[in-house]
């Protein structure tokens, strides 16, 4: 019998202290460990990660769990991928773009 893999989403939002050195620490720690563990950032304090299934959303969630920071909010959404990829991009305001002042840099494959 074949197995169907159902492919999953776990969103991680967090707000955290950064008033102190300490705290500082903290929040890079935690974002270096999401990073290291396959997290992708897609804003500056929300992180996904690809899950086969939910027994793997439930490790993961154990993982995030043993590695939380010392102060602060973290959340965890799981969604499906299918909710995953309903997701809307919608970008306000203008697009600062540096502009090439000269060709000098550029390299031409």
């Amino acid at each position: 019998m074949k197995t169907r893999v159902r492919y999953m989403r776990l969103i991680v939002f967090f707000d955290l202290p950064m008033e102190t050195l300490s705290q500082r620490r903290e929040y890079s720690r935690f974002r270096k460990w999401l990073v290291k563990n396959g997290y992708l950032m897609l804003q500056k304090s929300v992180y996904a990660k690809l899950a086969i299934d939910g027994r793997m959303v439930t490790t993961l969630m154990q993982r995030l769990e043993a590695n939380k920071p010392k102060e602060g909010i973290v959340q965890a959404l799981q969604v499906t991928e299918k909710q995953y990829a309903s997701i809307h991009c919608i970008v306000g305001g203008s697009v600062i773009r540096e502009e090439l002042s000269s060709t000098d840099a550029l390299v031409v494959l």
